[in-house]
């Protein structure tokens, strides 16, 4: 099981990238391998403004189909458009070709109380 230190994690297994006041999104290694085959993602517009815990998008796998939840409060500043044609890209690769939306995150804190990489691997074999 993938899981990079120095990222940050949820409890909906979404990881999460911070440099400077931009967060990348995606899903973990974990959620990826639940879900199976990746067939269709559905992301928000660049410009839409998303709150911490609600979700954003959907994602849609040959097993099922799940909501994507925003680790944080902020404006979304790019989407991976690449996943539209691609989504298997997530299987993949979820921590690099797999990211999903960049959001200019609202308060940095919101970043910091997200869970370790630790604590996140022992969350997901416990």
């Amino acid at each position: 099981m993938n899981i990079p230190q120095g990222l940050r994690y949820t409890k909906e297994h979404e990881w999460a990238g911070m440099k400077g006041d931009i967060v990348t999104i995606g899903i973990t290694d974990y959620a990826q391998g639940e879900l199976g085959d990746i067939v269709f993602i559905e992301l928000p517009e660049v410009g839409t403004m998303v709150e911490a815990k609600s979700a954003f998008g959907t994602i849609e796998a040959v097993k099922a189909v799940a909501d994507l939840f925003a680790p944080v409060t902020g404006e979304i500043v790019e989407v991976n458009h690449q996943l539209e044609d691609a989504p298997e890209l997530i299987n993949q690769s979820p921590y690099e070709d797999g990211w999903m939306v960049k959001i200019k995150i609202s308060d940095a804190s919101e970043f910091k109380s997200l869970i370790d990489a630790d604590a996140y691997g022992r969350m997901i074999e416990g």
